[in-house]
């Protein structure tokens, strides 16, 4: 047996894969403690640990960490007249017509910044030593006396020459050995400075956090006589034994998307799709990916509160608009839909729970897009006039029937989910059209059509238990570990011989990491080179087959620079302006040994029945279908609902139903459209 866990910001959604088949789950979040919901979850499934092989898991924790300002208190250690970099931050602004603008809070105020003596030159070589009878005298009785648990080491060029800050290290570990001690070397080995600085110190903030929730997991996983492997998710889209995500904490901060990324995509390429767009919408957000030829896109660009966290992470575009975002009227009397959730304590008004504003699941309940008989397989109670009711006053206001109301704030949802997928598509230079859409979390299938026609889009493939993709996504994830590296130069006759040594050398220390976790079998490389004509501010990805790095030439470094570059800025193909490499990635992954395959779950109703939906402005008569039980082939035409355990599928006029043989239910657009 193998189980998935993963605690949502509103749900807490397990799977369970074996020889006895699926099963599927989802247990209330319990925001304040997530292991508890995880361990509700495990209990509710009635699966013993001991007869369970691999157990991957997924949480909010580092992110809620940072979001809500309850890490452990950290020190920040840098180099002599450089204590104000993380207050300082970059002089561009997020918002710049915004007069009330503030830069966003480090989570390591001023007072707790130090300095120590010492300096590394660009090239790596040492011009000042860093003194240890310094360090012994000044910074280890001032951290001892703050009461820190976590300190956060940034020297300048120490992305070059690691030396300075491993001595510092290894004098805090002698004198201070219950501190948490990250280094920025070990963390992003980058230049950049302030977004090296704000990463390691991120990094530092939320070890303690991570060290004592994985700590505390185990713990329990022993006490119920697990003996199996247990790993946690990272946002890079791969897993980490947990042990070693107790080094890597900063890692773990959009670990619930990116699973969701990764097993959306898993199930696609089995119905034969690979360029997809995955729009995951739960509760309190939507997260939004491209996937190219089967490969969630990455992007060494990424902010959490404004702060950036400068780390391989798959390049997820989140809004607040879940089914928990709020329906509000702003101050100039117009209607808005997010960000603001009623999250999983009180939630929508519909659950019943004393939440009283209204939120896009109360009007999809209002239109009869979810049904109170059949939500989440009948296990939850709906509550119809309490949604009715909390909607009146928005219906009131604008002089709307309450099904008039709900169905222009659901479109008003759409809209921002559809801006937040041309962030990730268009300006990127993928076109929205060339790919299929692919909708799982719970609301997800619900808005999936509307937002498909807006893109152009023509196919969508929605993967069995929709509503938990996620979890799946945490069996169905490989190994993966990144590293980076800033190597800078023009290119020229002698460049692909230092891409080659660059390689060599990180490829050895990688392989070296992964057999310390016991990652055994077969590993695999990838790696990229980041590049730039001379004279621009930021670089462009460029991916160089690992099998070919020994013909790789100069000419051949240029061309494919210049094709990124055409993709991305529609200019570079034929310039031939000088160019420089700046930094690499080299990722490491090491495939599961096989992939457990996601099945519809068991029918709760095998009839259709004859229902009324709200669709594109009217009632109209539909159909109301169990997932499980179409015949695969069969067409079923919208206006429907086709339900399953987890999610509710809306197949509105235009678009046919069609499941499939692995299980996946394929939308088209149909031909009439009366």
């Amino acid at each position: 047996m193998r189980i998935g866990v993963e605690v949502g910001g509103t749900f807490t959604d397990l799977v369970a894969i074996g020889d006895g088949g699926v099963q599927v789950l989802k247990v209330p979040s319990t925001p304040s403690h997530p292991d508890e919901g995880a361990f509700q979850a495990l209990t509710a499934s009635g699966i013993p640990l001991g007869d369970v092989l691999d157990l991957a898991h997924g949480s909010t924790v580092a992110t809620n960490a940072v979001l809500e300002r309850k890490g452990f208190k950290t020190a920040f250690v840098t180099t002599q007249g450089f204590r104000d970099i993380l207050s300082l931050q970059r002089h561009g602004r997020s918002n710049i017509y915004d007069l009330a603008y503030q830069k966003p809070e480090p989570v390591v105020e001023r007072r707790d910044s130090y300095e120590v003596a010492e300096r590394i030159l660009a090239d790596g070589s040492v011009l000042t030593p860093l003194d240890p009878a310094a360090v012994k005298r000044d910074l280890i009785p001032a951290l001892s006396a703050g009461e820190y648990q976590a300190v956060a080491i940034c020297l300048l060029n120490a992305y070059v020459n690691p030396e300075h800050e491993q001595l510092l290290r290894r004098l805090l570990a002698d004198a201070l050995p219950e501190l948490h001690v990250t280094l920025s070397s070990g963390i992003t080995r980058e230049f950049r400075e302030y977004e090296r600085a704000s990463t390691t110190a991120l990094s530092a903030y939320v070890q303690p956090v991570m060290d004592r929730y994985i700590s505390r997991f185990m713990q329990r996983l022993e006490e119920s006589e697990f003996n199996g492997r247990f790993s946690v998710m990272q946002s890079n889209g791969g897993k980490l034994p947990a042990e070693a995500m107790r080094a890597n904490a900063v890692s773990a901060l959009l670990s619930g998307p990116a699973a969701g990324v990764m097993g959306a995509a898993r199930q696609a390429a089995r119905s034969g799709y690979n360029n997809l767009i995955t729009l995951d919408m739960g509760g309190t957000s939507t997260d939004v990916c491209v996937v190219v030829d089967g490969k969630p896109q990455l992007t060494n660009e990424f902010s959490i509160d404004g702060l950036p966290v400068r780390i391989p992470v798959l390049d997820i575009n989140t809004v607040g608009a879940g089914g928990g975002s709020i329906i509000w009227i702003d101050e100039g009397g117009m209607l808005r839909a997010g960000p603001k959730s009623a999250g999983a304590e009180p939630g929508p008004a519909c659950y019943g729970k004393g939440g009283t504003q209204p939120t896009v699941t109360d009007a999809h309940v209002v239109r009869r897009a979810i049904l109170p008989e059949t939500f989440l397989g009948g296990r939850m109670a709906i509550d119809v006039e309490r949604a009715r009711q909390a909607l009146q006053p928005v219906a009131d206001h604008f002089g709307m029937t309450l099904e008039e109301a709900a169905d222009s704030a659901i479109q008003l949802s759409n809209a921002n989910i559809v801006r937040a997928i041309q962030v990730i598509s268009t300006e990127r230079g993928h076109d929205p059209r060339d790919n299929v859409l692919v909708p799982y979390g719970g609301a997800g299938p619900l808005h999936a059509a509307q937002v498909a026609t807006d893109l152009g889009i023509d196919t969508i493939v929605v993967p069995p238990n929709s509503g938990v993709i996620s979890a799946y996504g945490l069996l169905a994830s490989d190994f993966i570990q990144f590293e980076s590296l800033t190597r800078r130069g023009v290119l020229d006759a002698d460049s692909a011989d230092v891409v080659r040594q660059v390689f060599k050398e990180m490829s050895e220390r990688a392989i070296a990491r992964a057999r310390e976790m016991s990652l055994h079998g077969e590993l695999i490389l990838s790696f990229v080179a980041y590049m730039r004509f001379v004279g621009q501010a930021f670089e462009v990805p460029v991916e160089l087959m690992t099998s070919d790095l020994d013909q790789l030439t100069p000419e051949r470094l240029r061309e494919l620079f210049g094709q990124m570059h055409q993709k991305l800025f529609f200019f570079g193909a034929e310039d031939d302006k000088p160019i420089e490499y700046v930094s690499f990635r080299l990722g490491l992954t090491a495939p599961l040994e096989s992939v457990p395959q996601l099945s519809e779950s068991e029918a709760h109703f095998t009839e259709p029945r004859a229902i009324e939906l709200f669709d594109q402005g009217r009632w109209r008569q539909a159909k109301l279908i169990s997932r499980s039980a179409m015949t695969v082939g069969a067409a079923f035409p919208g206006p429907a609902l086709l339900e399953d355990a987890t999610s509710t599928l809306l197949v509105p006029t235009g678009w046919v139903a069609r499941r499939d043989s692995n299980d996946n239910t394929i939308l088209t657009r149909s031909d009439d459209h009366a």
